[in-house]
């Protein structure tokens, strides 16, 4: 018998609902593969109707069913934080653990020294930065995530706010809400997408769904990515390849990104490099916030050096009340809920259960699943966090 730790947001304030009437749709679309021809998440069977609210802690991902009947603990909390936290003390018998990028359970070197059970640490999700993977690599410790299970949702809302913030969205649904009708201030700051220079700050999953999906409104495009993509591919949407970030930035209005959270692209986004952008850009982050220097972006908005910064991510998650992302000006802040919708969350429960389901009956889990397995980088890992990984594909 294993005890699975499964550390969920809390659910929503007004309880649990019901399904279907406390939901706005009946159904979501039903998939089959992923645009690049991968499967979905295959498990054995799924205890959940997709559409239902599984990312909090009574949805349980849909798992509470499958681990028991297996003869296995699940042990469901929010409290991740703080002295004595739930997470602490119920982490130290644990043998997997799985958490989510929107309310993630720091694996710190520290904790993981306390969790001496530790297996596998899953993340139900994409990104998994929230787990010290040096620390994991040293004592053995498989970390997998849900790889490409709410890439486009992140793709989606990455659209969305480079509209919102372009447009000034924010402004002008304030002014309509407040009973105003003042055109006058409602588009002093709104602009026309439609040939902007946008940039793209890794080309991975997301970055080329991103790509794909602003193509169609007459932008110019331009990318940086540790993996040039095909020539083809570059044809296709006239994508102009820059080497480096640092060059990247001084040619576009627009800057998308979607790396992972590594030692060399925590903080790059400083005081220096926004300075070297053109005035009035627009930044939009839904990969992590700690990628972004927090006082430098509040800076460049008040200088005026940013237009506009639109995020999903922060740091720390959750983010304080009084995180000066939440009341600079011209923000269009989201609190990591990108990834989150209920399709995407359907597509990770799904992904969750069969790591599980693999890793219980001692079977092989998907390279495209793996980050780190055997003491090393393994299968997406090896592309996205290693720091020499050789270019299998692009992720």
């Amino acid at each position: 018998m294993a005890k699975v730790l499964l550390v969920l947001y809390p659910d929503p304030v007004n309880g649990y609902p019901v399904f279907p009437k406390d939901y706005a749709r009946d159904t979501v679309p039903a998939l089959t593969d992923y645009p690049n021809g991968q499967t979905l998440p295959t498990p054995e069977a799924i205890d959940f109707t997709p559409g239902e609210l599984l990312g909090s802690v009574s949805g349980e991902l849909g798992l509470r069913s499958y681990l028991e009947a297996a003869g296995h603990e699940l042990v469901v909390i929010s409290d991740k934080d703080g002295v004595d936290s739930d997470f602490d003390r119920e982490l130290v018998d644990a043998d997997v653990i799985i958490s989510q990028p929107f309310w993630p359970a720091y694996l710190t070197p520290e904790r993981i020294e306390k969790a001496k059970n530790l297996k596998i640490a899953i993340t139900a999700g994409i990104g998994s930065d929230h787990v010290d993977l040096n620390a994991a690599n040293e004592h053995g410790i498989t970390v997998a995530e849900v790889t490409y299970s709410n890439s486009l949702a992140v793709a989606e809302h990455t659209v969305m706010q480079v509209l919102v913030l372009v447009r000034d969205f924010v402004r002008q649904h304030r002014i309509a809400v407040e009973g105003g009708w003042n055109i006058a201030d409602a588009v002093e700051r709104s602009y026309d997408l439609e040939g902007m220079d946008v940039g793209i700050f890794a080309a991975g999953r997301i970055g080329r769904a991103v790509i794909e999906r602003l193509a169609p409104f007459g932008v110019h495009l331009h990318y940086t990515d540790r993996f040039r993509l095909p020539a083809e591919y570059e044809e296709k949407y006239n994508l102009v390849f820059h080497e480096n970030i640092q060059e990247l930035v001084k040619n576009i209005d627009v800057l998308t990104v979607h790396a992972p959270l590594t030692e060399e692209t925590a903080g790059l986004l400083d005081g220096e490099l926004l300075s070297t952008m053109r005035r009035g850009a627009y930044i939009v982050n839904p990969a992590r916030g700690a990628i972004a220097d927090r006082d430098a972006i509040v800076r460049a908005l008040e200088s005026g050096q940013l237009a506009g910064y639109a995020g999903d991510v922060w740091a720390p998650q959750p983010a304080p009340a009084d995180h000066p992302w939440r009341s600079m000006p011209n923000n269009a802040m989201t609190t990591h809920t990108s990834g989150t919708s209920l399709p995407a969350q359907a597509k990770y429960a799904a992904g969750t259960r069969e790591i599980l389901e693999d890793f219980f009956s001692g079977r092989p889990l998907r390279p495209e699943y793996l980050i780190v397995e055997g003491g090393a980088y393994a299968g997406t890992g090896a592309h996205s966090y290693a720091k020499q990984a050789e270019p299998a594909e692009a992720q």
